[in-house]
C-alpha cells in the first residue's frame, strides 16, 4: 500500500494559498482599475460640461466702436460706444457680473471700470474722466429689447445693448489701446484700437 508523505499535503495547501493571494490581489487591481475609469470619466464629463457651458455664454461685437470726443477742439476721447450681443445658441448673460479693464500706450490702466448702480443709467458715465479712477461703463441704448416696460440686466439672445465706456485721461490722439469685456462666464472679448490723428465729435475708430 502506497503511502503518502506529509509533504504532499503541505504542497497543496500552499497551492491554494497562493491561488487565494493571486485572486485577491486580482480584485483589489480590478477596484483600482474601475475607479480609475469612473475617476476618468467623471472629469471628461465635467470637461465637456464646462465646454458646452463656456460656448454657450459669449459675446460678440455688432458693428463698428465709435469713439466719442466731447468739446469744441477736443484732445482725447471722452468715451467709446460699442455694440454687443449674444453669440448664436448662447443663453442669458447678466452683465452686472461682467467685468471691463483697460490699457493703452500711453500708460492708462484700469483693472476693473465700475459701472453706475444701475446698469441702465449713463448719468456721471459719459464725461471726461480726469483720472482712471473715474471711469465708469453704462448700458446706453437697447434694441429689440424683449422687456421694454422693465429694464434689466439680462443680455438676451437677440438683442443688442450698446455699451458705453469712458476712457482715461491718456486716451489722446494716435493713442493704442485695448478695452476687455470679461463676462462671468465665457471668453474674453478685447478691443484693440488705434485712436486718429485728430478728433471728430463721433468716429469710427479701427
Amino acid at each position: 500500500m502506497k503511502q503518502f508523505s506529509a509533504d504532499n499535503a503541505f504542497t497543496g495547501l500552499e497551492a491554494a494559498i497562493v491561488l487565494i493571494a493571486f485572486v485577491v490581489v486580482a480584485a483589489v487591481f480590478s477596484y483600482v482599475l474601475l475607479g480609475a475609469g469612473f475617476y476618468t470619466t467623471q472629469t471628461a464629463q465635467e470637461t465637456v460640461h464646462s465646454g458646452v457651458v463656456q460656448a454657450s455664454s459669449s459675446l460678440e461685437i455688432v458693428g463698428d466702436i465709435m469713439a466719442i470726443a466731447e468739446g469744441d477742439n477736443p484732445t482725447r476721447a471722452s468715451y467709446i460706444n460699442t455694440s454687443v450681443a449674444l453669440t448664436a445658441g448662447s443663453t442669458s448673460m447678466d452683465l452686472t457680473q461682467m467685468v471691463i479693464s483697460c490699457s493703452d500706450s500711453n500708460g492708462g490702466r484700469n483693472p476693473s471700470i465700475a459701472t453706475n448702480t444701475d446698469i441702465n443709467s449713463c448719468e456721471d458715465v459719459l464725461i471726461n474722466a480726469v483720472t482712471v479712477e473715474d471711469m465708469r461703463w453704462c448700458v446706453s441704448a437697447k434694441f429689440n429689447d424683449l422687456n421694454p416696460e422693465s429694464p434689466n440686466n439680462l443680455l438676451e439672445p437677440n438683442e443688442i445693448w450698446i455699451l458705453s465706456i469712458g476712457m482715461p485721461p491718456s486716451a489722446t490722439l494716435n493713442t493704442k489701446g485695448t478695452i476687455n469685456l470679461q463676462p462671468s462666464v465665457g471668453a474674453v472679448v478685447p478691443l484693440s484700437r488705434t485712436l486718429p490723428g485728430a478728433f471728430t465729435r463721433v468716429q469710427a475708430i479701427h
